[in-house]
């Protein structure tokens, strides 16, 4: 009953049909090595809406999009979301496999979501601006 409650909390997502094929690879291909993050991207992926990628609005975060948020301290972040392969923290691209980035994906403009850090803690984001 614990986990339905927590569902009806998380926010709308939507994912195209290529994100899907390619996050839920790529989430259980890193399950040895990022077990929770890899666990928390399949969930977004079993809860998300999926829609053929000509289909999903301009204000939904996908793979290449980039978003500026505001964390649950005030901060506002702008970064592109993308694969581990590409990711660049200092460049300001934030890998999918990442709590932030496996948070991100899906959302829309104006959604906010909670997430677990790596070191256990509750943060949340906003989404402000999509782009890309």
């Amino acid at each position: 009953m614990e986990n339905l409650n927590h569902s009806r909390l998380l926010p709308a997502i939507i994912v195209s049909t290529v994100d899907l094929e390619r996050l839920s690879g790529l989430a259980l291909a890193a399950m040895d090595r990022v077990p929770e993050v890899a666990n928390a991207l399949i969930a977004e992926m079993d809860r998300a809406t999926v829609l053929d990628v000509s289909a999903v609005p301009a204000s939904v975060v996908r793979m290449g999009s980039t978003v500026r948020f505001r964390s649950g301290d005030g901060k506002e972040r702008r970064v592109e979301l993308v694969f581990p392969v590409d990711a660049d923290i200092a460049a300001g691209r934030i890998s999918v496999l990442t709590p932030v980035g496996a948070a991100l994906i899906g959302l829309s403009e104006g959604q906010s979501i909670s997430f677990t850090t790596r070191d256990g803690r509750e943060q949340r984001l906003t989404v402000l601006e999509v782009a890309g």
